[in-house]
């Protein structure tokens, strides 16, 4: 060990060391690895309880399907492609899976197989930069209250699917005569009537959209004057959400390991038996064609790489340290490069699929309803699952009833896998953070707490909120919090280092790809992204509706707060260090701590050791020069 930095609680980059060392006694050395090594044990033994593993290493691959193959594949996804050139979209979104999503998805889950901790103790390995996990604790507790507030829609539409007749399939006296009842056919009504046709300047609507906007939401036209009380079936339904998800992570991954095969699995059967309905309607093919049709002057609009972005971090949950806490959870010698290619892969496999059955179901939905327009008949965002879909539906001539239990099933089963997931990690940071607090009890009150928060959702206004709080808490966050971690890993860490753990724990080189996306590729390009997302910012509004002007503030200062726990934490941090001087103090501050580094004692102590050699091996060799360092980073 290098003696100074030994001192200073941290150890040098070996690939970054410019000067002589001292020759080390091996004997000497080793003992104070042992020591070294003891004393951490009994610190972390401490501090922190008996960590738990999967029951197998495939618990942790249903889970992490469980979690990234979730509601942002089946309503957000084909509702993103479609306005963002149909099969065109195909190409920057799989382009930007594999310079952006992979690379990110693989290095979180190294990080937290290497170190054996949650998203924010895994930044000892630069313990300044720790607010970033901070950072993404509230940004991941935003994601699963309003999570939580579209499983309890989706529970609210699965109970109202066993009615002998589905409730948003009819008019209601009081919806007037711009409302068109869902469950007509061509012979009823023409695309003219049904969609585009104005009565006193009023466009009619189907019962479908009226249902969802006055009966489920009782959606208001602003917020201007509050966002109103919240929905008590709503509230009922946000309720029983969060009672399942408290008895799935109320044990841990020992419980929600088991459940992750339902979890990950179930839905696919679901999405095969709706595969086979949809594409056997008539017009279905129709809808299929209209989705995987390219638009390809689309390919050469930033917003549409955006879009592509936007879609990988929402889908596969990457730069929230959901996956990173999941991985922490792993035996050290995890084969995670084999997980990642598979989840990566079926998540984009999924998202495929889903866009031919929902988009299958929408041209049987347009050849109903007499249309050749299928946009027309395409809802965005919630839209999609709780008005398009249930419109056609209610066009069914065969038990619709079954085939509407059987989606919002699904639906519901994708949100409670992504959910258990969101939340345990707000749990494991927690109780990282207050060991000697049980379990349950930590588990209680955060969901009791995000229930409370959620209720916002199920207000007049809430779909207001939902907008605001996604693009102010959760997509600038993540998106400055994101390029932030990569940094901290790829230059201050270093590639370099990342990859001699790599091979310290999985005994595999690291490839060209993965050194070059994490040190340049990906960073510069969600860079390029974020800059683009500034220059062409404008006010948020809610389906052409804006918000009053003090939101715009509130709004900002709740994403400078989640970015600000890098500054928060980092001074915090430097006021800690030993050191006298603040030179001293900033500088070490970077460096990875003492106790970086394995979990378990025995391995920490070898990899220790294997340090130790790397810094004799490299005795004597003199490196300087900046382009030097970044070739030896990347490279070496």
């Amino acid at each position: 060990m290098n003696r100074e930095n030994s001192e200073s609680g941290g150890f040098d980059n070996p690939g970054f060391t410019s000067s002589k060392v001292d020759l080390i006694n091996t004997a000497e050395s080793d003992e104070n690895i042992a020591k070294t090594c003891d004393t951490i044990s009994n610190n972390e033994s401490q501090t922190s309880p008996g960590r738990d593993h999967w029951g197998n290493g495939l618990e942790f691959l249903m889970s992490c399907i469980a979690l990234s193959v979730g509601l942002g594949n089946i309503w957000r996804f084909p509702f993103i492609a479609l306005e963002n050139g149909g099969g065109a979209f195909l190409i920057p979104y799989i382009i930007v899976l594999f310079l952006v999503g992979k690379p990110i998805y693989y290095l979180e889950m190294i990080l937290g197989q290497f170190s054996s901790r949650g998203s924010v103790k895994v930044f000892e390995y630069s313990p300044i930069m720790k607010g970033i996990g901070y950072g993404q604790v509230i940004l991941t507790f935003f994601i699963a209250t309003y999570y939580a507030s579209l499983m309890a829609l989706t529970l609210r539409y699965l109970i109202l699917s066993f009615f002998s007749v589905l409730p948003w399939s009819y008019c209601r006296e009081e919806w007037g005569p711009e409302c068109i009842d869902s469950k007509i056919n061509t012979e009823d009504s023409s695309e003219s009537q049904m969609i585009t046709e104005a009565l006193n300047g009023t466009v009619k609507k189907s019962s479908a959209e009226h249902y969802f906007f006055k009966v489920i939401l009782h959606e208001t036209p602003n917020i201007d004057d509050g966002i109103g009380t919240p929905d008590w079936y709503l509230a009922l339904t946000l309720a029983v959400s969060w009672v399942i998800i408290m008895s799935i992570v109320i044990r841990g991954i020992k419980t929600s390991g088991k459940a992750a095969y339902f979890l990950a699995l179930f839905p696919y059967l679901i999405m095969l038996i709706l595969l086979v309905r949809s594409l056997t309607l008539p017009g279905a093919f129709d809808g299929v064609l209209y989705f995987l049709r390219p638009q390809w002057d689309k390919l050469l609009d930033a917003s549409v790489w955006y879009a592509a972005v936007t879609q990988v971090f929402f889908s596969l949950t990457v730069c929230y340290g959901v996956i990173l806490m999941y991985a922490s959870y792993n035996r050290f010698d995890h084969n995670i490069s084999r997980d990642c290619t598979i989840v990566t892969s079926l998540d984009t496999f999924t998202s495929l699929l889903s866009g031919i059955v929902i988009f299958g179901i929408l041209g049987n939905l347009a050849h109903e309803t007499g249309t050749t327009d299928i946009r027309s008949v395409v809802k965005g965002g919630p839209g999609l699952a709780f008005i398009s879909y249930p419109d056609a539906i209610a066009k069914f001539t065969m038990v619709p009833q079954v085939f509407s239990a059987l989606f919002f099933l699904m639906m519901f089963i994708l949100g409670i896998g992504s959910n258990v997931g969101i939340i345990t990690s707000v749990i494991t940071v927690a109780s990282e953070l207050f060991p000697k607090i049980k379990r349950w009890r930590i588990v209680l009150v955060i969901c009791i707490i995000s229930h409370c928060f959620g209720l916002m959702y199920v207000t007049p206004g809430g779909q207001f909120m939902l907008n605001y709080i996604d693009f102010y808490g959760v997509t600038i966050v993540a998106f400055v919090l994101g390029i932030l971690e990569l940094v901290s890993a790829g230059w201050i860490y270093g590639v370099k280092n990342i990859c001699r753990d790599i091979k310290f724990m999985l005994n595999i080189k690291t490839s060209l790809y993965y050194r070059l996306c994490w040190s340049v590729i990906t960073p510069v390009f969600m860079t390029a992204i974020l800059i683009y997302t500034f220059v062409e910012y404008k006010p948020l509004d809610y389906n052409g509706v804006k918000y009053p002007d003090y939101l715009y503030v509130l709004g900002w200062c709740i994403s400078a707060f989640g970015i600000g726990q890098l500054i928060i934490w980092g001074c915090i941090t430097i006021y800690q260090r030993p050191e006298s001087k603040l030179c001293d103090r900033i500088k070490n501050a970077f460096k990875p701590a003492t106790h970086w580094g394995p979990l378990e004692p025995t391995i920490l102590k070898s990899y220790k050791q294997s340090l130790e050699s790397e810094i004799v091996n490299s005795l004597g060799v003199i490196r300087t020069g900046f382009w030097f360092k970044i070739y030896d980073n990347i490279f070496n």
